[in-house]
């Protein structure tokens, strides 16, 4: 391989990482578009920084025992 063929390999391959690079820009750009459109999850953060704001977070253990009890809760409410 000449020097020649050697460098333009590697300026092929530096276009290459380049066009990458902007495409992925590109994707990040349209996701957060997405995002900044979606009411439901924009809610969902603004209810998670209440919560914070407000004392209301929970660990991994507290976060499971919530949804047993409102299953508890439920199948009692079945069984009257």
């Amino acid at each position: 391989m000449t020097l020649f063929t050697k460098r333009t390999a590697d300026v092929y391959d530096f276009i290459g990482y380049l066009n990458m690079k902007r495409e992925r820009k590109a994707i990040d750009q349209m996701d957060l578009d997405l995002f900044s459109k979606d009411k439901e999850l924009i809610q969902q953060v603004q209810k998670s920084r209440e919560d914070r704001e407000n004392g209301r977070i929970y660990d991994q253990e507290q976060g499971l025992k919530y949804p047993q009890h409102k299953i508890r809760e439920f199948e009692s409410e079945q069984n009257l």
